[in-house]
């Protein structure tokens, strides 16, 4: 922080932001220097530096939310398998750490085969071929999650809730394969699955601190140097062509002075 006007913060504070739009709708995302509103800010949770803080991302806070939406609505390893979908991903990567951490029997699906021993490395106990996922399924299918993090939306989110145990929670953070989601009411209103929302743009105050204060705590930082790859600037055009075709592996970080 090198000059404040809101209570909360002085200069020389470490922070984080994550979401509101900066980047999309709020110039200076990739910014050396940037004029934000305080409101936006949580400080930088010990022990983390900048660049480990950046690392996680908002890619990783939203995993969090997710683990704790799982967490809120009565999931614990001793309920069975947790699938993580797009788990090469940002999001995936460090949901796979945080719920193999916590004990969690975790499945990863992923289109990427040679991504298999560094999902096994983050804690994934098994290896799933997304596309036993990616295509139109049954309204109702064979029991198996207890719960799932996915990332992906469309017809795995569909898949996904179709397979669920009775009693399961999915937490849906993400769209990479589309918006839509051509599911029924089945597996809603005969296994009481619940499917929880998890927004991390707009997300109060006091739930941002939460989800760092658990990353924190729940989070194996070294696993972050196989979870990231560092860029210049110079390389964000070609790395966003990459991003959207997704063959980008974890987080990707920007450092704005290269």
């Amino acid at each position: 922080m090198e000059a404040s006007r809101h209570q909360d913060y002085k200069p020389g504070d470490q922070v984080v932001l994550n979401g509101w739009g900066v980047g999309e709708t709020h110039w200076g995302g990739l910014a050396q220097k940037a004029s934000l509103k305080g409101d936006w800010l949580v400080p930088l949770q010990a022990p983390f530096t900048p660049a480990q803080a950046m690392a996680i991302g908002t890619a990783g806070y939203t995993a969090m939310l997710c683990v704790i939406a799982l967490e809120r609505q009565g999931v614990t390893p001793e309920k069975g398998e947790v699938l993580v979908t797009g788990a090469a991903g940002g999001v995936g990567s460090v949901a796979v750490a945080v719920l193999a951490k916590l004990g969690y029997c975790v499945a990863a699906s992923t289109g990427r085969p040679q991504e298999a021993e560094y999902l096994k490395s983050l804690g994934a106990a098994e290896i799933i071929d997304r596309n036993t996922l990616s295509a139109p399924g049954k309204p109702l299918a064979k029991e198996r999650w207890a719960a799932a993090v996915d990332s992906v939306g469309s017809h795995t989110l569909a898949n996904v809730c179709a397979q669920m145990r009775y009693g399961g929670v999915v937490a849906a953070c993400g769209l990479a394969q589309g918006m839509d989601l051509p599911a029924s009411v089945a597996p809603f209103i005969l296994r009481g699955v619940t499917l929880a929302g998890v927004d991390s743009v707009y997300r109060p105050r006091d739930q941002r601190i939460e989800a760092w204060a658990r990353l924190a705590q729940d989070l194996d930082v070294a696993k972050l140097a196989a979870i990231t790859t560092t860029i210049g600037l110079s390389q964000v055009v070609e790395t966003a062509g990459h991003l959207l075709a997704g063959q980008v592996r974890g987080r990707v970080v920007v450092d704005v002075n290269s």
